[in-house]
C-alpha cells in the first residue's frame, strides 16, 4: 500500500466515524471506501485503534501548524487572541478530529508515541505565549496555571460551540466568530 492509499484509508476513516461514530468504524468498511481490499489497511495498521492513533496525530499535527501559523507575530497578547481562535475555528471546522484527539483511553502513548509527540506539539505553542506574557520571573507554577487557564477557555469554549448549548444559541458563521472574538478579547484585556 502507497503513501498515497494509507492516506485513503485515513480519509475513509474519517469519514466513517463522522457517519457512524467511533463504534461503527470498523477495518473491513474502512477499506471498502478507500477502495482496497479488505486485508490492505492491516499493511499499516495493525489493528483500529491503530488507525485512531493515526487520526489523533494528523489532528494535533494540523491543530499545531494552525496554532503556529497564528503566533508569529505581533504583541504577545494578539498572538494569544490569534491562537485561541486558531484552536476554536479548528474544532469547528474538524469536529471528528476535535473529538478524537481529547480521549486519551483512545491513543496509548506507550503504544502509539507519535500521537503523543503530535499533542506535545500544539501545546508547546501555548506554553511559549504564556512565558512571553508571563514574563522570565513568573514561577512555574504560575506559569502553569496560567497555561491551564488558557487551555480551558478555549477548550472549553470550543466544546460549547461544537456540542453544547452555545452550538444551538449562536448557530454558524458571523455571529459564531464574533462570539468567539469577544470573549477572546474580554479574557485577555481583564
Amino acid at each position: 500500500m502507497t503513501a498515497d492509499l494509507k492516506e485513503r484509508v485515513l480519509d475513509a476513516s474519517v469519514q466513517l466515524i463522522d457517519e457512524a461514530g467511533l463504534g461503527g468504524l470498523s477495518m473491513r468498511e474502512v477499506a471498502r471506501r478507500a477502495g482496497v481490499s479488505h486485508q490492505a489497511p492491516y499493511h499499516h495498521f495493525e489493528d483500529k485503534a491503530a488507525i485512531v492513533a493515526a487520526l489523533v496525530e494528523r489532528g494535533f499535527t494540523m491543530l499545531a501548524e494552525q496554532m503556529e501559523a497564528a503566533e508569529r507575530a505581533g504583541p504577545p497578547a494578539e498572538r494569544m487572541r490569534r491562537v485561541g481562535r486558531a484552536y476554536v475555528d479548528f474544532a469547528l471546522e474538524q469536529p471528528v478530529y476535535f473529538r478524537l484527539m481529547f480521549r486519551p483511553e483512545l491513543s496509548d502513548p506507550s503504544r502509539f508515541p507519535a500521537a503523543d509527540a503530535a499533542g506535545g506539539r500544539a501545546f508547546a505553542v501555548l506554553v511559549r505565549l504564556v512565558g512571553g506574557i508571563a514574563g522570565a520571573g513568573a514561577s512555574p507554577s504560575r506559569k502553569d496555571a496560567l497555561v491551564s487557564m488558557h487551555w480551558s477557555l478555549v477548550h472549553g469554549l470550543a466544546t460549547l460551540l461544537l456540542d453544547g448549548p452555545l452550538a444551538a444559541e449562536l448557530g454558524a458563521g458571523v455571529t459564531r466568530g464574533q462570539h468567539v472574538d469577544d470573549v477572546l478579547t474580554l479574557f485577555l484585556d481583564r
